[in-house]
């Protein structure tokens, strides 16, 4: 080899490798941070596809005991009606098959399936009413989207109680359900509340009693995994063997620093000669951490009395006597240092004949949403507003009546007259505004929260590796 030929084989041989030394730097300087400087991960924007919606009632009032032999039988004491319909599309009903209730008629579950790509807003609420000798009064309930992860702050397990946490699985996988309970020593898990398994298309039904007796107070928290369920309860109270009421209380969600229930339909004067007790409480918890809990009570007018400043101990359920009100419809409203979960108890009544409705919160309205109208005594839509500007509300029949323009002054609520067995549509404009449905009749008290729209699933980030 010549001198020349050897000096470029050593020039190529150099600048090879300096070549795969600039490409390894660069290599380590795309994947290893530099000092000081930052870059933003790769991510790709994907909409999951619409899927459609589902709403599940509670199902028929149901009794226990009435064969003496069988003192845990359940059977069916009353059918339910249940309002429906969907904004854009058909709705299909089917049947949950209660697991351990006999010769039960079931649930149902409402389903609406997606119009052109886009989620179908869906709406449903279930009524009944019965006057047996051990078990009156009036129910009524929105069906509800199943969760993974709910709440329910009704109820009661002492004596003359027998309340019923229904449990029901509208879906194609079956559900392990666990239910701890907060009461007077904290948060306890029952082993009746351990690995509950509610099969496909299915209901279960487990005595309150079984996981908290003795529990004046108790909130049940009731989790989920493999598939989402629709948790409720059914409150029953007897008083010296005379029934005292009945009741039908979806679940809620997750706790939050502020509660607010609309719609607390107080039947019963507190210098009325029935009112031998208080007939409206409020009962909460803070389940992660001690704190304080401020509670303001609004009229129609939005005129407020004193808050009430309670203190809250973590994990024990309190209950606070709202004493001193007029007969009339009221917005609850609790702001509080530590997220809690509650609810209002209200009764028409201490002797024969009387009924107790329970009331829960309410979430904002950030998108036009139906309600349905379950049938029932003197339906009443409330829609209260948050502090801030006053709030225009369009209510508009489902069927293509007249549109009706509310205006909510701020902090304040307005009751709006509203026909049973019927849907209505509500725009709430800036979503300042929370809504509810009650009823109120001699021997007939109940109240349910208006659900959210059925938006579409929102756009998730995929980062590619």
């Amino acid at each position: 080899m010549s001198a020349m030929s050897a000096a470029r084989t050593a020039s190529v041989a150099v600048g090879v490798v300096v070549a795969a030394a600039l490409v390894a730097a660069a290599v380590l300087f795309v994947t290893v941070d530099a000092p000081g400087i930052t870059r933003e991960p790769v991510s790709l924007s994907a909409q999951p596809p619409a899927t459609a919606s589902v709403a599940t009632c509670t199902g028929p009032l149901l009794a226990s005991g009435r064969d003496s032999t069988q003192a845990s039988l359940l059977t069916d004491a009353a059918a339910q009606n249940v309002t429906a319909s969907a904004a854009a599309a058909p709705i299909d009903i089917a049947t949950l098959s209660p697991q351990n209730v006999t010769d039960g008629a079931g649930p149902s579950a409402v389903t609406a399936q997606p119009v052109d790509g886009a989620r179908t807003d869906l709406a449903a609420a279930g009524s009944a009413q019965l006057d047996d000798d051990d078990l009156a009064g009036f129910a009524a309930s929105a069906c509800v989207r199943s969760s993974m992860d709910s709440w329910l702050v009704a109820g009661s397990a002492t004596t003359g109680a027998a309340d019923l946490v229904v449990l029901g699985n509208p879906g194609d996988v079956a559900a392990l359900v666990t239910l701890t309970v907060y009461g007077s020593t904290g948060l306890v898990a029952p082993p009746a509340g351990a690995e509950i398994v509610v099969a496909p298309g299915t209901q279960r039904v487990i005595p309150l009693a079984a996981l908290a007796l003795g529990e004046e107070n108790p909130i049940v928290r009731v989790t989920s995994t493999q598939a989402p369920v629709q948790a409720s309860l059914q409150a029953s109270l007897t008083r010296v063997l005379t029934p005292g009421g009945v009741d039908q209380i979806a679940a809620v969600g997750a706790p939050d620093t502020s509660l607010v229930i609309p719609g607390v339909r107080v039947a019963l004067a507190p210098d009325d000669p029935d009112a031998s007790d208080i007939p409206t409480t409020l009962r909460l918890v803070a389940p992660a951490s001690d704190g304080t809990a401020t509670v303001t009570i609004r009229s129609a007018s939005g005129a407020a009395g004193e808050p009430h400043v309670v203190p809250l101990t973590a994990g024990v359920p309190l209950q606070l006597d709202l004493t001193g009100l007029a007969v009339g419809t009221y917005t609850v409203s609790v702001s509080a240092t530590t997220p809690i979960t509650g609810g209002v108890w209200a009764t028409t009544g201490f002797t024969a004949g009387s009924d107790f409705g329970w009331f829960t919160g309410a979430a904002l309205l950030t998108e036009p949403a139906l309600v349905a109208v379950a049938d029932g005594p003197s339906p009443v839509l409330t829609l209260a507003a948050d502090e801030g500007d006053d709030q225009t509300v369009t209510v508009t029949a489902a069927d293509g009546g007249d549109a009706r323009d509310v205006v909510v002054p701020s902090g304040a609520s307005v009751d709006v007259s509203v026909t049973a067995g019927s849907v209505y549509r509500i725009d709430a404009g800036s979503g300042a505004v929370r809504a509810a449905i009650s009823y109120a009749a001699d021997g007939a008290l109940a109240g349910y929260p208006v659900q959210p729209g059925d938006a579409a699933a929102a756009a998730i980030l995929v980062y590619p590796r």
